[in-house]
């Protein structure tokens, strides 16, 4: 494994466990140069989920994506990481239960938002806005009136 934060390739292994179910197993390690610790998964290796894009390309799907996108929608927010990979988890579990081979890009970002909305509001209303594509202020308000609707 190539360390994160010098790139050098030998680790040692210092706590192993299960997680995700006993579907993955999360291993602490640590850098022999440079003594840094760092995180990995591994995971059973399934038949990926394509995800349909809105031009109509498919690609695999790539849970990183999710988390890249959701953690810039928490930034400065108090979102912990383990939260944001607890988020992507869920609608990666319910995306492989419900979709044999492929999936709208849609349908995972509606997912996204609706775990989204449960966790932080403010992190929400930034990812719909980049997600939905808000052209104006009215795209905006509109979705504010509709999450201060639910909260009522």
């Amino acid at each position: 494994m190539k360390c994160p934060f010098c790139g050098h390739i030998e680790d040692k292994v210092i706590d192993s466990r299960s997680s995700n179910e006993d579907k993955s197993v999360r291993r602490r390690r640590e850098c022999i140069k440079c003594k840094k610790r760092f995180t990995t998964y591994e995971y059973i290796e399934e038949i990926p989920l394509m995800v349909i894009k809105k031009d109509g390309r498919r690609e695999s799907f790539d849970r990183n994506k999710i988390i890249s996108g959701i953690r810039k929608a928490c930034e400065k927010r108090p979102v912990s990481i383990e939260k944001i990979e607890a988020v992507v988890d869920k609608v990666e579990k319910e995306l492989q239960k419900t979709f044999d081979k492929e999936v709208k890009a849609q349908t995972v970002g509606e997912l996204v938002m609706d775990h989204l909305h449960k966790l932080d509001e403010v992190a929400y209303v930034r990812f719909a806005s980049v997600y939905r594509q808000f052209k104006d202020i009215n795209h905006f308000m509109k979705e504010l009136k509709d999450l201060l609707g639910k909260k009522t």
